[in-house]
């Protein structure tokens, strides 16, 4: 029962970084899933899919994981290039690209 450990990507549904700054523990699956034959649904009969804990901090994840003997991994996120950018720019005199209608 291997734990994964991470901080979740924006939704692209989303503008803003909600949901973005704690950290979750879930488990990874230990059986594949399997189309149920009357409905077609997927079933499974791993328990601890179902469970998804958050943390505030990645030090009380991994503190939770230990204290309960838990193996675990830890998935560290990039950080997003940020490119500042300003609507002036867009007539600028020095622009690379001439600017056309």
């Amino acid at each position: 029962m291997l734990a994964r450990i991470y901080r979740p990507a924006k939704n692209a549904m989303q503008s803003g970084k909600a949901k973005t700054k704690d950290w979750v523990l879930d488990f990874a699956p230990a059986s594949a899933r399997l189309p149920d034959p009357l409905m077609g649904w997927q079933q499974s009969s791993d328990m601890n899919g179902q469970v998804r804990l958050t943390f505030e901090t990645r030090e009380e994840a991994v503190a939770y994981a230990q204290a309960h003997g838990i193996a675990f991994q830890i998935a560290e996120a990039k950080e997003p290039k940020r490119i500042l950018k300003a609507y002036a720019d867009n007539f600028a005199f020095g622009r690379k690209q001439p600017w056309t209608h």
